[in-house]
């Protein structure tokens, strides 16, 4: 005998499920392109990213580099290939030279033009031995910018992030509809609060070494450098330029931050805010990023 089966109630299980996760679908529909466009609204209205278009690359022995955007205040610039030297690029424009490490697996990195507009001179040195280097490349470059301060609205090797990094996303997070002036003194105040000096890293700490954003942002710890660095990345993404400067406090070397805002310069020192150098005097520019 041939036993046919009710499925009647297979079937409203089955349409509920599929009835499920056609609902599931359409808010899904609905619900990513919001959390999409809020994300990327943001970065777009707010913060300003490197961009590798390769319109305008040239290459000079060993050097390499992309001047497509450079009226926008930085070139990237890279070895032509992986190497086992040493290598360094000098920043030159009038009277003021500006020295790098450059990595050897050949990838680029942001250099910021933040001496102006005016004629660049880029140079690439090659380790030869010892501490002996031979100019391995040089390029000119003539750049008019859209501002004079564009160089500080993007990330560089010395003020280093990404869309992804932590600091980035806290920063959006704090300062979401506030102006420019709130924005500078949320940030102050998250800087005072959120960090402490990291007296170990001081001390041990090898010349050369640069800013560690992302590390010392989940440490919530870090040197001067760390510190204005990380500052410099929530103020930029907010739309406000910022300079990492690096110089003496009176007689120590140092690191501190200033930003503009309606014409105005702000000056905002993060050691000094957490009591970690004594009170400074004077402080004296040596060069910035």
């Amino acid at each position: 005998m041939l036993t046919i089966k009710d499925n009647s109630s297979i079937k409203s299980a089955r349409f509920c499920k599929a009835r499920q996760f056609q609902i599931l679908l359409i808010l899904l529909f609905f619900l990513l392109p919001i959390t999409s466009m809020t994300f990327s609204g943001a970065a777009a209205d707010d913060a300003k990213w490197p961009e590798e278009p390769g319109n305008q690359v040239q290459s000079s022995g060993k050097l390499r580099a992309d001047l497509s955007h450079a009226k926008e205040g930085y070139f990237l610039a890279s070895i032509t290939s992986p190497s086992s030297h040493k290598m360094k690029m000098r920043v030159q424009k009038d009277d003021v030279t500006l020295t790098y490490d450059l990595n050897v697996k050949a990838q680029y990195e942001v250099f910021p033009l933040q001496l102006g507009s005016g004629h660049y001179d880029i140079l690439l040195y090659e380790n030869v031995s010892g501490k002996k280097y031979s100019q391995a490349g040089y390029l000119g470059l003539d750049v008019t910018l859209d501002r004079e301060d564009a160089a500080f609205f993007y990330p560089n090797q010395y003020v280093n992030y990404d869309m992804v990094s932590a600091a980035v996303a806290k920063a959006e997070e704090l300062c979401a509809g506030k102006s420019d002036m709130e924005k500078f003194e949320i940030l102050c105040d998250f800087m005072k609060t959120s960090f402490v000096y990291d007296y170990i890293k001081a001390a041990t700490v090898q010349a050369g070494v640069l800013p560690d954003i992302d590390g010392s942002y989940e440490k919530k710890m870090g040197v001067c450098q760390d510190l204005s660095a990380i500052f410099c990345c929530m103020l930029r993404t907010q739309g406000l330029p910022a300079r990492l400067i690096i110089g003496y406090a009176d007689k120590q070397y140092h690191a501190w931050t200033t930003t503009e805002i309606d014409g105005k310069e702000y000056f905002f020192d993060p050691t000094a805010a957490l009591n970690a150098i004594a009170n400074v005097k004077d402080y004296s520019v040596e060069r910035y990023y």
